[in-house]
């Protein structure tokens, strides 16, 4: 199985989470990392699956290097219906806006079409302070839902 890891960063931390992710699948997957992800360059047959992991820059928005993938998403909105995904999202409940990149991107990919598989984790940077130790303890229950 292909896995995409699309990876949105401001400040290095979901590079962080990505890294230990893609080190933690490649003894069963295949996966390739984008840090400027392209949709043109993305399988959207159901062929890959995407891991979305993204933190949340200020109001609550994409960071910068994922804000133009989520805009062909939105622009182009090709049928996804044969994708499937899974979502880290990182932010910090201090702010109003927590997690809210990854919400979003998780409603946009369902809007598309896309299924989700299993729950999307949401790493609260007051609460765990290494993001990576709660991405890896998310990791073998979303395999084990990926491989069903």
């Amino acid at each position: 199985m292909e896995i995409d890891l699309i990876v949105g960063s401001m400040m290095g931390a979901a590079e962080y989470v990505a890294d230990e992710l893609e080190q933690d699948l490649i003894d069963k997957h295949q996966v390739t990392q984008h840090l400027d992800a392209d949709l043109e360059e993305l399988a959207t047959d159901g062929s890959h699956i995407w891991l979305v992991c993204t933190s949340t820059h200020g109001a609550g928005d994409f960071p910068d290097n994922i804000q133009p993938f989520v805009d062909q998403l939105k622009t182009q909105s090709p049928d996804l219906s044969q994708l499937k995904y899974g979502i880290i999202a990182l932010g910090s409940s201090q702010y109003d806006t927590f997690c809210q990149a990854g919400r979003n991107m998780d409603k946009l990919l369902t809007e598309l079409g896309a299924k989700r598989i299993g729950k999307r984790l949401e790493i609260d940077a007051e609460e765990q302070p290494v993001p990576e130790d709660s991405a890896l303890e998310w990791l073998p229950g979303w395999r084990d839902e990926l491989e069903a």
